[in-house]
């Protein structure tokens, strides 16, 4: 079973609005909207779990009433942090732990179908599943309180991480109750949480595309309309 966990805890600070980002409005809908759209549409996903701040639990339901939305069968209250939200989830599917966890950042609305059918397929062979595009620019590697550089890594080994991210119910849940126990825990994604408390699983990438953008600064939202125009036409 393939649940989709759309985490929408966020509250979009850095976009300095009163309205989480994910609420924002784009070709016509909400962020949110189109993302939850994409998972119920895929024939791949069995179920659809949205996570959120607890002040707009009420409107994310309206919004699943309004869409008819057949495959939304839980909302869960998010946390401060982007982990407490997918604990969220792992909680609530724990009576379930043959199923697969498809964890997708709310404000990714262009995830294609290609994606999506990908992550499912790999699960199939994998128990954490990544998806990446290798990375075009430069990195500079810096320390804290510098303004020099301190390393340049060689950018053919370097990808950009994008969601979905894919996972064996067990396998993430393992990862999680190690990271739990760790005082100086600092992951910033799921995978990340696999690759440094699980050393011993792999965690199998798969290809990404550019288009499948997060929404992060205000400038974002006119490149997103603009990129949802050349998809419908």
């Amino acid at each position: 079973m393939n649940i989709a966990v759309i985490l929408a805890g966020g509250v979009g600070s850095r976009l300095g609005d009163s309205i989480p980002k994910q609420f924002f409005k784009v070709a016509g809908k909400t962020v949110i909207e189109h993302t939850v759209a994409a998972f119920e549409r895929n024939e791949h996903i069995d179920e659809i779990a949205i996570v959120i701040h607890r002040s707009f639990v009420q409107t994310v339901e309206e919004m699943v009433l309004a869409n008819e939305w057949k495959k939304v069968r839980k909302v869960l209250l998010g946390g401060a942090a982007r982990h407490e939200s997918s604990l969220a989830a792992i909680h609530a599917y724990a009576a379930q732990p043959g199923c697969n966890l498809i964890f997708h950042d709310a404000v990714r609305p262009l995830v294609s179908q290609r994606v999506i059918n990908d992550v499912t397929e790999a699960l199939h062979q994998h128990n954490a599943v990544a998806v990446a595009i290798p990375t075009t620019d430069t990195i500079l590697q810096t320390d804290n309180a510098s303004r020099f550089i301190q390393h340049i890594p060689n950018r053919n080994t370097l990808q950009r991480a994008q969601t979905p991210q894919g996972f064996k119910l067990q396998t993430i849940a393992s990862a999680y109750r190690v990271a739990m126990q760790d005082p100086a825990f600092a992951v910033t994604d799921d995978c990340g949480i696999v690759v440094k408390y699980l050393p011993d699983e792999k965690v199998f990438i798969v290809r990404g595309e550019a288009a499948n953008m997060k929404l992060t600064y205000k400038e974002d939202i006119y490149l997103l309309n603009t990129l949802f125009q050349l998809h419908s036409n």
